[in-house]
């Protein structure tokens, strides 16, 4: 198996997502670091236009969005799973609900004043001004969620993860699932970033302490890499597809058609390819780049919209 490459930041939430679930899957991984705003001109130069973090590149391929990321870890390594029977449906819409609504109303909780000069503490005034303007390019006319209802929202989702936590050690039983993973990771920020903001955890022990269970997971073994050496490699790789490849058409669009991916309400920066895959899960783009080279760049369906280029 090629080598797993991840391309993060340490303060990344969606990232200690990944890195944990890397831990879980005891799957050894190699650590490129990127930027937190923009310019990513070497992040570009293997998505195309993709900016969100954290991106898996295995090869020649390149992996968007952490919901695709995790299928392919499962993919590679099944066990152990991250969709365990019976509630394998339960996990991935949690999961979702999670990725979205929870870790908006985490981060607008967490990002009030006492949160901010946290996460800025040690950097030059004018980063928290950079970061704020990146982020909302990003959030393309988003509204972000005002402090006293994402605080009231907080508590309330908290206490009914905690309900889940009355009689198991995870959410959905007796091993972690996907839907851990991914309800930990805003709360991971909240915990370890913003620590001025982490009283409101408090409240919810059996909260804390299934979070202590998922942190001890750890991030396995990994070394660092460059990225001109991520680069590198994909330029001497050859696309390999993982996944399924039965086409399924719910646009009207060809393969081989030009077509560009976005995200549909985060990240909305257009990638512009090739379509050679449209599967039940995920499309996937070829592209030729100056510096990587061949690359097949694969976003998953659900979140993202595909359009034909026109011409």
């Amino acid at each position: 198996m090629a080598d797993l490459i991840l391309h993060h930041y340490p303060t990344s939430p969606f990232a200690e997502k990944i890195r944990l679930i890397l831990g879980y899957k005891k799957l050894a991984w190699r650590s490129v670091m990127i930027p937190m705003i923009m310019p990513k001109p070497d992040v570009l130069a293997l998505t195309g236009g993709y900016r969100k973090t954290p991106i898996l590149q295995i090869g020649a391929d390149i992996y968007c969005d952490t919901a695709l990321i995790c299928d392919v870890l499962e993919h590679l390594q099944p066990e152990p799973t991250l969709y365990p029977e019976p509630s394998k449906g339960m996990g991935r819409t949690l999961a979702q609900w999670a990725d979205t609504t929870l870790f908006w109303t985490a981060m607008a909780y967490n990002f009030q004043p006492p949160g901010v000069a946290q996460v800025f503490a040690n950097a030059p005034p004018e980063a928290a001004k950079a970061f704020a303007e990146d982020r909302q390019a990003m959030r393309g006319g988003m509204p972000r969620m005002p402090a006293a209802d994402a605080t009231a929202a907080y508590k309330s989702y908290l206490r009914r993860l905690s309900d889940m936590l009355d009689e198991q050690l995870f959410l959905l039983g007796a091993q972690p699932s996907i839907a851990d993973f991914a309800a930990y990771h805003p709360l991971w920020f909240t915990r370890t970033r913003t620590p001025a903001m982490a009283g409101i955890l408090e409240a919810t022990p059996a909260v804390l302490a299934w979070m202590d269970r998922i942190a001890a997971t750890g991030h396995h073994k990994f070394d660092k890499c460059s990225a001109l050496d991520a680069i590198a490699v994909a330029a001497a790789a050859t696309p390999v597809q993982l996944l399924d490849d039965i086409f399924q058409d719910e646009h009207g669009i060809a393969l081989g058609s030009q077509v560009t991916i976005r995200s549909e309400n985060f990240g909305l920066e257009p990638t512009q390819g090739e379509l050679i895959a449209a599967t039940r899960m995920h499309y996937t783009l070829r592209r030729n780049d100056e510096r990587a080279g061949v690359v097949h760049v694969h976003f998953p369906r659900i979140g993202y919209s595909l359009k034909m280029v026109e011409t």
